[in-house]
C-alpha cells in the first residue's frame, strides 16, 4: 500500500488493501472502474486490463485475480467492499439510493457465491464515506419505495417536521449506512466484521458531494485487491 497519508484505510485483515481516497488524494496503483449507471449489475474482472468501455453499466466489481484492484467512483453514494479471505475474492459496489434499495450488496454476494463459493458469514466489508443522514432529505416517494421493498423504516428513516435554516436538516430522512449494513446482516454476514468510515460526504469537505457541489464534482475512489 502506498505511504499516502491522504487515504483512508480501511482493516479488514491481512491478505488484502482497501481504501477511499479523499479529495487531495492520488491512487497509489491502478485500478479497474466500471462506466456506473446507479443499477445492479455485477461484473467478474477476469483481466487486469478490463475498460470502462467492456464494464459500460456496471456498479459492482468482484475479483479473485490477486494483485488486481477493483473500485467504484462516489460523491455521495455508498461505497461497499467486501473480502472474503476463505475464498479470497473481493468486491467494490457502488450503492446510492436506487442500487441500496434494489438489494445491490446482496446481488453482489450471491454472485461471489456462485462465482468463487463465498459464504456470507466469512466476508468482511467496509462501508466508506457518503451522504450521512442528518443530509440525505429525500422526497416521500423514496421512502415509500424502501418501505415496499421491506426495509426497517424504524432503524433507517426519519421526519424533521417545522423550518429550519439549516440545509436538508427538515422533512423524510434516509440512513443509507444503516441500510447497507441491514442488507449485509440480513443476507448472513456477521455484524461485527462490517467496518464503517461513518463519515458525512455532504458535510465534510475532504470528500466530493454531487448534492453540496453539483454533478460535474469530482469522485471519491473507493477501491480492494487481494495481496
Amino acid at each position: 500500500m502506498s505511504n499516502d497519508s491522504t487515504l483512508l484505510q480501511y482493516d479488514l485483515g491481512p491478505g488484502v488493501e482497501a481504501f477511499s481516497t479523499r479529495r487531495d488524494s492520488e491512487l497509489p496503483f491502478p485500478v479497474v472502474l466500471s462506466r456506473q449507471v446507479h443499477g445492479v449489475r455485477v461484473a467478474v474482472v477476469n483481466r487486469p486490463d478490463m475498460t470502462r468501455e467492456e464494464l459500460e453499466g456496471y456498479d459492482a466489481l468482484v475479483t479473485a485475480l490477486p494483485g488486481v484492484a477493483v473500485g467504484v467512483h462516489t460523491a455521495d453514494c455508498v461505497p461497499v467492499l467486501l473480502y472474503d479471505p476463505v475464498c479470497r475474492a473481493v468486491a467494490a459496489i457502488h450503492s446510492g439510493w436506487k442500487g441500496t434499495v434494489q438489494r445491490i450488496s446482496q446481488k453482489v454476494l450471491f454472485v461471489l457465491k456462485q462465482e468463487f463459493g463465498s459464504r456470507p458469514e466469512n466476508i468482511r466489508a467496509a462501508i466508506g464515506p457518503a451522504i450521512g443522514p442528518a443530509s440525505f432529505q429525500v422526497g416521500e416517494e423514496v421512502v415509500q419505495f424502501f418501505k415496499e421493498q421491506n426495509f426497517p423504516l424504524d432503524e433507517i428513516w426519519t421526519f424533521q417536521p417545522g423550518c429550519s435554516s439549516v440545509p436538508m436538516a427538515d422533512g423524510h430522512h434516509i440512513d443509507l449506512f444503516k441500510a447497507n449494513r441491514w442488507l449485509l446482516v440480513e443476507a448472513g454476514v456477521p455484524a461485527a466484521c462490517i467496518r464503517e468510515a461513518g463519515i458525512d460526504s455532504y458535510t465534510d469537505p475532504d470528500f466530493f458531494s454531487a448534492r453540496r457541489e453539483g454533478f460535474s464534482c469530482g469522485r471519491t475512489t473507493s477501491a480492494i485487491r487481494l495481496i
